[in-house]
C-alpha cells in the first residue's frame, strides 16, 4: 500500500513538473514572439498610440535652365491642423482660422468641435506669414505641419513644358510629371508624446526626423532664349488674332531643345484647379502632342529624298502651268496661273506644288516612305515628355498616285511641330538626333550628365548642302524686312496649310509656318514658328510667320553677341526703297510685271484674273524684296 502511494505521488509530481515545464515553454515562446519576432512591429504600434506625429515634407527638387537659373522651386509652407481635445476656446479658434485663412466659419467650427478624432486638417499649404499669425495667437489646439508649395519664378514662362504638381506636390503634367521620381523628396516627421485621445502629456518630449530634398534637374532650355521666344509668340498671338502660336528653337547639332513656347499660356502660380477642362486645355503642350498638316515646309523632305536618290538635280528645269493631273484628278499649284519654266532651285523658292508632285511620283511610294521613316516622320521622336503623338501617315499599301502627289508637297499627312523641327535638323546636318529637354540631374549624393543620342545618318553631306543652299535662296528671294536679318546668312522655308474639320477642308482656317536655320554654312540653330488660324487678314506663311521668325533670330543674335558678317552689303540693299503702286483692277499678269519691275515680291489669294485688293496701300515706301499680298476676285 505504501509503495503504491509513493508511486502515485511521484507520478503526480511528474505530471505537475511536465505541466510546469510546458507552461514556462509556452510563456517563453510567447515572449520570444513578442520581443523578437514581433518586437519592432509592436513597438511601432505602441509609439503610434502614445505619440502624435506630423509630417515634415521633404522639399521637391528644383528645375533649372542650362545656365543654372531656377525655373521651378519649392517654398516652405504649412498644413494647419486642430486637435479638438486640446481646444479650450473653440469659437475663438474657429473665428481666427476662418478670418486668417479665408474659410467658412460654421464649417471650421464644426471641425474644431469634432471630438471623435484626434486631429483634423483645416487647410493645406498656408504661407509662412499666415502660419505665424496662428502661432502667435496663443490659443491651444492649433498645430502646424511643415510642407512645401511649388513656385514658378516666371509665372507663365515655359508653362506648357514645366507642367505643374497636385496640391500634395506630386507631378501632374509636363516635366513635373515625367521626372516626378527624381524631383520627389523624402518626407520627415515630428513626434510628440500624448494620450490615446491626443492629449499631450505634461512632461512630453518631441523628436524630429528631418526630410530630404528631391533631386534637381537641369534642362537644355536657355532662359534668355525662352524669354525671346515667348515674347514674340505673345506678340504674334495678339497681332495676328490667332487661335494659338507655337515656336521651338533646337540645337541642330545634338537635338537639345533650347526654347519651346506656346501662346496663350498658363500662369503656373495661379492655376484654375476648379475648372478641369480649362486647366487641361491651357496646359496641353501641342508642340509635342498635337498634329498638323505641314504644307510647304514638308517640301524639304521630298527634295532631300529626290536629291539623295539622284532623280533630279539643282539645275533641272520643270514647267508649271498651275496644276498637274494625277489619276484623273486636277491638283492645283497655289499659284493657279502657274510659274512657267523654272529650275529645281527656283521651284523650291517659288514653293511650286507641281515640281514636288513630279519628284514624289518619280520616287514612288515605297522609296519616299522609306526616306520619311528614316527622317523620323510617322513615329514618336522619343522626347522626354508625356503624351507625345506619332503623327498620321496613310498606310503605305493604301497610297495611290494621287495621294502620293499630295503627300509630296505636304498635304494628306500630319506631323507634330516637334517632329518637323527634329526632322529638319536631321536633314540639314545629315544626322538625326533624339530631341531632349533634360541635360543633367544632381543632389547632395550624386550627379549625372545626359548625353545626346544619335539616331543615325539620314542624308549625305552633299544633299544637306544642296538643301541649305536652296533654303538660303528662299530667304534671299524675299530679302525684305519680312524674312531676312541684315548681315546674317539664314536659310528658311515658309508653309501655308489648310486645316481640316470632320474630314473636310475648314473654310478660312490655316496654319502659317516658317522653318529656318543659322548659320547656313553649318546650322547650329533651327527654328520653327507656327501661327494657328491667323485672323488678321493674311494667312500666307511668308506674311504671317516669317516676320516673327526674323524677330526671334535678331533677338538670339543680340543675346549671344553674334556679329553680322556682310552687313554693309545688306544695308545697301535695304536702303533701296520703292513706292508701292496701285495695282487694283490690274490683271494678274500686269500686276506681277509691275511689281517685278520695281523688285517687289508678291503672294496671291484667289483664282480670277483681276486684282481686287492689295495688302500695302498705294504710295507707301517699301524696301526692295518685300512681299505684297494680292487678292483676286
Amino acid at each position: 500500500m505504501h509503495k503504491f502511494t509513493n508511486h502515485l505521488f511521484f507520478k503526480r509530481m511528474l505530471v505537475l513538473m511536465l505541466l510546469t515545464i510546458f507552461l514556462f515553454f509556452v510563456i517563453f515562446i510567447k515572449l520570444f514572439c513578442v520581443q523578437i519576432v514581433s518586437g519592432k512591429k509592436l513597438q511601432t504600434r505602441a509609439i503610434s498610440q502614445w505619440t502624435r506625429d506630423l509630417s515634415l515634407s521633404g522639399l521637391r527638387g528644383d528645375i533649372l535652365d542650362r545656365n543654372g537659373q531656377v525655373l521651378a522651386q519649392s517654398q516652405t509652407s504649412y498644413n494647419v491642423y486642430v486637435r479638438p481635445v486640446m481646444v479650450k476656446e473653440p469659437e475663438s479658434i474657429a473665428l481666427l482660422l476662418a478670418e486668417t485663412l479665408s474659410l467658412n466659419y460654421e464649417k471650421t467650427l464644426k471641425k474644431v468641435l469634432s471630438k471623435g478624432v484626434s486631429e483634423t486638417l483645416i487647410k493645406q499649404q498656408v504661407p509662412y506669414e499666415l502660419a505665424q499669425v496662428l502661432l502667435q495667437s496663443g490659443l491651444d489646439g492649433i498645430y502646424l505641419s511643415e510642407t512645401s508649395l511649388r513656385y514658378y519664378p516666371y509665372d507663365n514662362l515655359l508653362s506648357n513644358v514645366l507642367g505643374y504638381t497636385t496640391i500634395d506636390n506630386v507631378g501632374q503634367s509636363g516635366l513635373e510629371a515625367y521626372y516626378n521620381n527624381y524631383l520627389t523628396g523624402i518626407d520627415g516627421s515630428s513626434y510628440t508624446e500624448s494620450t490615446l485621445t491626443g492629449l499631450e502629456l505634461s512632461n512630453k518630449t518631441t523628436s524630429f526626423v528631418e526630410g530630404k530634398k528631391g533631386t534637381n534637374i537641369t534642362l537644355t532650355i536657355d532662359l534668355s532664349m525662352q524669354q525671346i521666344l515667348q515674347s514674340v509668340c505673345e506678340r504674334a498671338f495678339l497681332e495676328q488674332k490667332a487661335k494659338s502660336v507655337q515656336a521651338v528653337v533646337m540645337d541642330a547639332t545634338n537635338g537639345e531643345i533650347l526654347a519651346m513656347a506656346t501662346s496663350p499660356s498658363l500662369n503656373l502660380n495661379d492655376l484654375p484647379r476648379n475648372d478641369v477642362n480649362l486647366l487641361l486645355e491651357k496646359s496641353r503642350n501641342g508642340i509635342v502632342c498635337d498634329v498638323y498638316e505641314p504644307g510647304s515646309t514638308f517640301k524639304i523632305f521630298t527634295t532631300a529624298a529626290a536629291l539623295e536618290e539622284k532623280v533630279t538635280t539643282l539645275d533641272e528645269r520643270f514647267y508649271d502651268p498651275g496644276f498637274r493631273i494625277v489619276d484623273g484628278q486636277k491638283i492645283k499649284c497655289w499659284k493657279t496661273t502657274g510659274h512657267g519654266s523654272e529650275t529645281l532651285v527656283e521651284g523650291f523658292a517659288n514653293s511650286c506644288n507641281s515640281v514636288f508632285m513630279d519628284l514624289g511620283l518619280r520616287l514612288g511610294t515605297q522609296k519616299l516612305y522609306s526616306y520619311l521613316k528614316k527622317f523620323g516622320i510617322g513615329r514618336k521622336t522619343g522626347i522626354d515628355f508625356l503624351g507625345e503623338s506619332a503623327g498620321i501617315m496613310m498606310n503605305e499599301k493604301s497610297v495611290k498616285n494621287v495621294d502620293l502627289a499630295r503627300i509630296s508637297f505636304g498635304q494628306a499627312i500630319a506631323i507634330t511641330p516637334l517632329q518637323m523641327i527634329s526632322c529638319v535638323s536631321g536633314v540639314l546636318n545629315g544626322e538625326l538626333f533624339k530631341p531632349r529637354l533634360i541635360k543633367a540631374v544632381s543632389n547632395d549624393d550624386f550627379s549625372k550628365e545626359f548625353q545626346s543620342e544619335s539616331l543615325g545618318r539620314v542624308v549625305s553631306s552633299q544633299t544637306s548642302k544642296d538643301i541649305l543652299y536652296m533654303m538660303e535662296q528662299v530667304v534671299s528671294k524675299s530679302d525684305g524686312l519680312y524674312s531676312f536679318v541684315p548681315g546674317y546668312r539664314i536659310g528658311g522655308k515658309t508653309g501655308t496649310a489648310q486645316k481640316y474639320e470632320n474630314g473636310t477642308i475648314a473654310k478660312g482656317k490655316y496654319i502659317s509656318s516658317f522653318v529656318g536655320c543659322f548659320p547656313v554654312e553649318k546650322p547650329k540653330f533651327t527654328l520653327l514658328f507656327c501661327v494657328n488660324e491667323p485672323g488678321a487678314g493674311s494667312y500666307y506663311g511668308s506674311l504671317v510667320a516669317a516676320p516673327y521668325a526674323k524677330q526671334i533670330f535678331s533677338g538670339i543674335f543680340s543675346y549671344l553677341g553674334i556679329e553680322p558678317t556682310n552687313l554693309s552689303e545688306d544695308l545697301k540693299k535695304k536702303n533701296q526703297t520703292v513706292v508701292m503702286p496701285n495695282v487694283v483692277g490690274f490683271s494678274l499678269m500686269d500686276a506681277a510685271a509691275t511689281l517685278k519691275a520695281i523688285k517687289l515680291n508678291y503672294e496671291i489669294d484667289g483664282e480670277s484674273a483681276y486684282i481686287v485688293w492689295q495688302s500695302i496701300p498705294p504710295g507707301e515706301m517699301l524696301f526692295e524684296g518685300e512681299i505684297v499680298l494680292l487678292k483676286l476676285e
